[in-house]
């Protein structure tokens, strides 16, 4: 391989990329949106679920101080009180509000005479996600509330409550159990995968439908020299993107960076270099750049998005499709982002994903060289 001719075709590259707005701005504005679009914007926290209230048994200090465990409670906002089953039914087939609570007439009574008390929960189930999670609370409140009956049963007969299990939970990695902290990797990921196979999709596709390939082609460059050449500023821009992710992951969204810059650094060249070589690949094949986009598109958003444990559990999918996250390279850098940016741990953790990310550069990026052919027909 001749090193001047890579570096006038990665030259003419760059040229291009500058001369090409909509490119640029694709490379260096799509990111920042990105993050601030899903770090904002997509949260898995359920916090203030709207609830409406029907206090049957309003005159009562029980019933009082059983509701105050909700609205003390960051999880609920009792947005209204109501007295009929109509608004009930009007607010949740609105979706003003999920879920309505109804305490019954004698609900005070039945607690006073150490009886079960009724509690009726209605639910928008609309959204099964939500709406179990919302149960949870609940449930979590109602049994706070018994143990506290319980105790001052207790007291008031003079027994000394009897011992219990107390169990003291400790959260490691995400105190807070933040969720932006948990998206933010994962948008990294995204960002870097989409962009680098959606510019380098385009690049050989945007030479033949330009008719400056035919100008290559009679050229002495190599099929290597002209893919490593169109590689390198590509690469340049990927890990430019990449320290916008990890700076406004830190400095915006508070997410730690708890793990080794050189091994996020290391390992992320793996990524970024099958990446962009994926993206050739596609261009080498597309032959036209509406083609090559949409396979861009269809090969890394969609299975980023949904087949790389960014948002959805894979433990939570059917067999058949965690079988096929295992062929979907963002899976392994994902692991890999949140094990340096949230656990601090090293290499050693993470032989597996490297070794995998190893193997998709390697592969991706040795199809590209050999399926590019200097001929003007296919």
């Amino acid at each position: 391989m001749n090193l001047k001719r890579i570096q006038a075709i990665a030259w003419k590259e760059f040229v291009q990329i500058k001369r090409d707005s909509r490119s640029l701005a694709l490379a260096l504005g799509i990111p920042i949106f990105l993050l601030f679009i899903f770090g904002y914007g997509l949260s898995l926290d359920i916090d203030h679920v709207r609830t409406v209230v029907w206090n049957q048994d309003a005159s009562s200090k029980v019933t009082r101080d059983f509701l105050l465990n909700f609205e003390n409670s960051k999880y609920f906002r009792i947005i209204k009180y109501t007295d009929n089953y109509r608004d009930i039914e009007r607010m949740i087939n609105s979706g003003e509000v999920i879920m309505a609570l109804v305490i019954p007439k004698d609900f005070s009574h039945y607690i006073e005479s150490n009886e079960p008390a009724p509690l009726q929960l209605l639910m928008d189930g609309s959204d099964a996600n939500t709406a179990t999670i919302a149960k949870g609370y609940v449930q979590s409140v109602v049994a706070s509330y018994n143990v506290k009956l319980l105790y001052d049963a207790f007291s008031a007969k003079g027994i000394r409550p009897v011992k219990s299990l107390n169990a003291v939970s400790r959260i490691w990695f995400n105190m807070g159990l933040t969720s932006t902290w948990f998206i933010v990797p994962g948008v990294i990921a995204m960002i870097i995968m989409i962009i680098a196979a959606l510019l380098t999709s385009i690049c050989i596709a945007r030479e033949w439908e330009r008719g400056t390939m035919e100008q290559l082609i009679s050229t002495p460059v190599k099929a290597p020299e002209l893919v490593i050449g169109k590689f390198i500023p590509y690469f340049a821009i990927a890990f430019f993107d990449l320290t916008i992710g990890v700076l406004m992951g830190t400095l915006v969204f508070g997410v730690p960076l708890r793990g080794s810059y050189f091994l996020l650094v290391s390992l992320s060249c793996l990524f970024v270099t099958g990446a962009l070589s994926q993206g050739i690949l596609i261009s080498i094949v597309a032959r036209t750049q509406l083609m090559a986009s949409q396979l861009a598109t269809l090969t890394t958003m969609i299975p980023t998005i949904i087949l790389s444990g960014f948002i959805y559990p894979i433990f939570n999918m059917p067999k058949a499709l965690q079988m096929v996250t295992y062929f979907i390279p963002a899976r392994y850098y994902i692991v890999i982002l949140r094990e340096i940016f949230l656990k601090g741990t090293g290499i050693e953790s993470m032989w597996d994903e490297a070794i995998f990310l190893l193997l998709f550069a390697l592969l991706m990026f040795g199809l590209a060289i050999r399926r590019f052919r200097k001929k003007v027909a296919v």
